[in-house]
């Protein structure tokens, strides 16, 4: 496997251990940027978690997640981690 497969599988796999491992606390909740979140998970490849969001700050707080930005962003992302695949993570 090329070094830049082995570092994009290394960098996806912290992500998702990083993710699932850390719940949003209530000022997390309160300050995210919902469109990041979403473009974040959605780069890394990771299938949409807005429902874990909104689990886990209803949980904490009042404060629910912006599914629209989050949408948005996740869907940017989710493109650009598909353009990457296609282009070999060039352009």
């Amino acid at each position: 496997m090329p070094t830049a497969a082995r570092n994009s599988v290394a960098v996806l796999a912290a992500g998702l251990l990083l993710g699932a491992c850390a719940p949003m606390t209530e000022n997390e909740c309160r300050s995210a940027d919902w469109y990041q979140l979403g473009y974040r998970d959605g780069i890394y490849g990771i299938q949409r978690q807005d429902e874990v969001y909104a689990f886990q700050c209803g949980k904490v707080s009042a404060a629910a997640p912006d599914r629209g930005r989050y949408a948005e962003g996740w869907q940017e992302g989710w493109w650009e981690f598909e353009r990457r695949k296609i282009h070999g993570g060039t352009e």
